[in-house]
């Protein structure tokens, strides 16, 4: 095939995968299987079809699906502890402190245990702290801004972790379990920090005794099951994506003015940051470029439903609406997304 037309088709596939999740709301509930079929295209466009892929597509995802999977029945078995601890926690800090350590342990830990089991918890949480309601969606706002930072950390917290480690674990970058640590933790880690302090700021004044946003219903085995599935083929259709465009990313994504790529990734409100991903990182790449991106994506991945995978569990489970969410989100994920922009440019050269 003319190399033109192997790019105007990847081209398309990339369009088709950036407009349909966001404007189509059957593949938005079927997303999972969409991107695998996108994903097969991408691979068969570009011509890189191998066992080495196959191997690495069935393999790759096996980690973070355990941990969904395992992590998702301990917490189904001790939740009914999760009042007293917090009860505890709330009695020994304060309000404010317990929502500070929560959300700080939630956002690191999602590292380790998910950010998908992070925002179950968090919802879990929402739902016994009886707040008024405008300040709990600021609270879960906050919050899953925190999970969706942190858990880019390892490769076992989320998709994009996993996809972007996999991607670069060859030559330059020769990326292991602890790249994204070394690579954006100095950045991540502060970030998180703050959106703890943000989420308890003001709590003492939100109590009401009165419940304001409700989980809408405990998950069971089968329904932790089903959710593993569909991150294993998440992972999976990322990965056969991720290789199937790099030709594209190669020739265009890395060429970009690094300030350029940054504001480009604000696209992520709207699209999952794992896509995005899948989609632009290259190992042609330099550590800076590498940086920019990812924090592009992570930053504007909170600011509305569709950016990341803790916003929409969350707010699915919260029953928090599109408009609230925004309206919480934009202004301060517009303000740190201009932070983290000054700072890194100031800083990493």
């Amino acid at each position: 095939m003319p190399d033109y037309l192997i790019i105007a088709g990847l081209a398309a596939i990339m369009g088709l995968t950036l407009i349909l999740p966001f404007s189509t709301k059957r593949v938005e509930e079927e997303l999972e299987l969409f991107l695998f079929i996108m994903g097969l295209l991408a691979v068969s466009f570009s011509g890189l079809w191998s066992r080495k892929l196959l191997a690495e597509a069935v393999k790759e995802p096996l980690a973070i699906t355990f941990t969904v999977g395992a992590v998702g029945w301990l917490f189904g078995a001790t939740r009914s502890r999760l009042r007293s601890w917090m009860n505890a926690l709330t009695k020994t800090l304060g309000l404010g402190g317990a929502i500070f350590v929560i959300v700080l342990a939630l956002g690191l830990g999602s590292s380790v245990f998910t950010a998908i089991v992070s925002a179950i918890i968090l919802a879990e949480v929402v739902t016994l702290l009886k707040l008024e309601r405008d300040y709990e969606i600021k609270l879960t706002v906050y919050a899953c801004y925190a999970i969706g930072l942190g858990a880019a950390l390892t490769p076992l917290g989320e998709p994009l972790s996993t996809i972007v480690v996999s991607k670069l674990k060859g030559p330059p970058h020769n990326a292991d379990f602890f790249y994204l640590v070394k690579q954006i933790g100095l950045w991540v880690v502060p970030g998180v920090l703050l959106c703890a302090a943000m989420a308890a700021r003001g709590a003492k004044a939100a109590a009401t005794g009165k419940a304001g946003l409700r989980e809408d219903a405990p998950e069971d085995g089968g329904d932790i099951l089903r959710r593993a599935g569909k991150v294993y083929l998440f992972v999976m259709a990322l990965i056969f994506l991720g290789a199937g465009l790099a030709p594209l990313a190669e020739r265009f994504v890395a060429r970009l003015p690094t300030w350029a790529l940054f504001w480009a990734n604000s696209v992520s409100a709207i699209l999952d940051n794992a896509t995005l991903a899948a989609a632009e990182i290259a190992p042609v790449m330099t550590d800076r470029q590498i940086t920019f991106i990812l924090m592009g994506l992570l930053v504007s991945g909170g600011m509305l439903i569709p950016g990341n995978i803790p916003n929409i569990v969350s707010s699915a489970k919260l029953g928090i609406k599109s408009r609230e969410w925004a309206k919480a989100a934009l202004p301060f994920g517009g303000a740190l997304m201009l932070t983290y922009f000054v700072l890194m440019t100031l800083l990493i050269h």
